[in-house]
């Protein structure tokens, strides 16, 4: 009994009176190895932190400095301009837009352009007949690649396209079109036939009433072939359709398409891989692929603290991610794979060779994995860093961008990500991260990169909205790519953060009464993606406006920039008008919508579409 006693008595004794007084000391040693374990645990050892004294001088002039990146500011809003991309270039109700478009970059005229694109894929849905032959015989592919400048818009508001059109206009390059694994292709469809045979798909639509539809008949190997009634059989258990062993459409020489989805086709050449919650598209060597970022991940790194992923990637964009392995306290950016949209091959390349669970797996399956070496030029260009995590990374940062020990165990300095200002106030998201083209300070030359921003954890009532950290991830392919730069914002210095400024717009008289303009006549104002740049030895605040009139068939339209500096605001027509308002008449560099006449924006470029693929169904 005595024995009991001391048992559960003396921890007990000796965490009051010996350990809780010293706590902070006698604790420094696991605290240092906790912090060391889970910076390494998440690749976050290395990150380069620049003190930045972020000024708030307004001067004329400010932005000369920073030319190139005010050049690349992205004024289209992915998550807005999707009704915009449907209404200009869907052509027809069986095709469709993801809600969400993708962010990338193309040299076009011989200058690195960051673009807004997607697939324009086919929606069974939107079919006027609704039957087994047509959804599965004759719509089962989507058509071509949109992208548009990031940094321009037309005179009216729209997008300026880049690739677009029906048939595809190739700017970006020849590439097959034709978009058979896609992220909304239909369950199944059955493809391919004799050689000769009178082709059954629809390939994309005429343009007018008495013209005929392009067909096409698939020739690719996409497919198991359904070629003896055993087959036949199997697959219409499995899909619960007579129709396969009953219909006529299907020969020897026919092909099932399934499981298209880019990230299923990953995830069953390598189930040991978490992937990425965003396949993104890319023109490479003459071919539409799906980009996906794979994962290892461990919950059994010794000392490293754990994290729920769906949590910390949880934002705007992605409100509710869905993943099969959740909490972690390791994880590598270990793999890219490639799906080809046209016949769904997967390709996988190593991409982080030092990481040891990639290593262990590679013997497991050992003909999987392809070396990074191995990847075309064209490919390399369109890697990105991913934003899955990046999001773990920064969710991480939050507190372990301290890393004395005292000072991380009294928590006295933890950060951690903004709300999205635009997201609703009863039901708030975290603020997604954004990719741009821009010179980070402390690099040599603008890159493509993946950002976000810090303020201080909420203490007491609220949190203070003001910045105190901004980082950054190198996203081009070379010596930099990976690179963490992590800004620290004085403390003396009060730089509103995206919450303020966001505040700051919405009070502001001379906003609040031109916004009451745009809204006569019935208009939503919508508010685009709050930017946030490190230019001018300070932060830039941008803010795309959209205004969307009402009607079924209406879409945003970009209208006006709002900007912030400091405590400075400009609301003008254009971006390049509306710094040069915030910096003394004259920013001192060019934003990318500064074409044309003043006060208006560079007109789009002659559409090569043809008139007749050109008309509206």
């Amino acid at each position: 009994m005595s024995g009991l006693v001391l048992g559960l008595g003396y921890p007990g004794l000796i965490q009051r009176f010996q350990v809780d007084p010293s706590a902070r000391t006698l604790e420094a040693q696991y605290i240092e190895r906790n912090i060391d374990a889970t910076r390494d645990a998440y690749g976050v050892s290395d990150i380069v932190e620049i003190n930045y004294e972020a000024s708030t001088d307004t001067s004329a002039g400010a932005l000369r400095a920073d030319a190139e990146t005010t050049a690349n500011i992205r004024i289209i809003d992915p998550a807005l301009v999707s009704d915009a991309f449907a209404q200009l270039e869907q052509f027809r109700q069986y095709y469709r837009f993801p809600t969400f478009l993708d962010v990338g970059r193309y040299d076009v005229k011989g200058e690195r352009t960051d673009t807004v694109l997607a697939m324009r894929e086919i929606n069974l849905d939107g079919l006027n007949s609704q039957s087994w032959y047509n959804n599965t015989i004759v719509y089962t592919h989507g058509y071509g690649l949109v992208a548009a400048y990031g940094n321009q818009r037309t005179e009216d508001g729209q997008p300026r396209f880049i690739e677009s059109g029906i048939p595809v206009s190739e700017v970006l390059g020849k590439y097959e079109p034709r978009i058979y694994f896609g992220e909304n292709s239909p369950e199944y469809s059955i493809v391919g036939g004799p050689a000769g045979s009178t082709p059954l798909e629809l390939d994309f639509p005429s343009g007018g009433e008495d013209e005929n539809n392009a067909v096409y008949t698939f020739s690719g190997d996409g497919g198991p072939e359904l070629d003896n009634l055993f087959k036949q059989l199997l697959y219409a258990l499995k899909f619960q359709s007579e129709q396969i062993i009953l219909s006529d459409a299907i020969t020897s020489d026919s092909q099932i398409l399934y499981d298209r989805h880019p990230a299923t086709r990953v995830g069953k050449v390598a189930p040991y891989l978490t992937l990425d919650n965003d396949p993104y598209p890319a023109v490479v060597d003459g071919r539409l692929v799906w980009i996906v970022d794979g994962y290892t991940t461990s919950a059994d790194y010794p000392y490293s603290t754990p994290v729920q992923v769906s949590e910390a990637i949880a934002d705007t964009y992605r409100p509710t991610p869905q993943l099969a392995f959740d909490t972690v306290n390791y994880m590598r950016n270990s793999v890219k794979a490639t799906v080809d949209a046209y016949s769904g091959e997967v390709v996988l390349y190593a991409w982080d060779t030092e990481d040891p669970l990639l290593t262990a797996w590679n013997k497991v399956f050992p003909t999987s994995l392809k070396s990074q070496s191995e990847m075309s030029e064209q490919l390399l260009d369109h890697v990105r860093y991913p934003s899955d995590l990046f999001k773990v990374q920064r969710n991480i940062l939050g507190a372990y961008h301290v890393t004395d020990s005292g000072t991380f165990y009294s928590s006295e300095d933890e950060w951690v990500t903004p709300n999205d200002p635009i997201s609703n106030p009863a039901a708030p998201r975290l603020q997604p991260a954004y990719y741009l083209t821009m010179q980070v300070p402390g690099s040599d030359s603008p890159s493509f990169s993946l950002y976000s921003t810090f303020i201080p954890r909420a203490t007491g009532e609220a949190s203070r909205n003001v910045l105190y950290g901004y980082l950054a991830a190198n996203s081009d392919y070379g010596d930099d790519y990976g690179k963490l730069t992590l800004l620290r914002l004085p403390k003396q210095t009060t730089v509103p953060g995206p919450g303020q400024v966001q505040a700051q717009f919405d009070s502001d008289a001379n906003v609040g009464q031109q916004l009451n303009l745009l809204r006569q006549g019935q208009t939503e104002v919508i508010s685009g993606n709050l930017l946030t740049l490190p230019v001018g030895n300070g932060l830039l605040y941008v803010q795309p406006v959209y205004v969307r009139s009402t009607g079924d068939t209406s879409y945003p339209l970009l209208r006006k920039i709002l900007v912030s500096f400091g405590e400075k605001i400009a609301f003008e027509d254009t971006l390049d008008q509306a710094l040069d308002a915030l910096f003394g008449g004259d920013s001192g560099a060019e934003a990318g919508d500064s074409d044309g006449a003043p006060g208006t924006v560079d007109a789009p470029e002659e559409d090569t579409a043809t008139p007749a693929a050109r008309s509206r169904a």
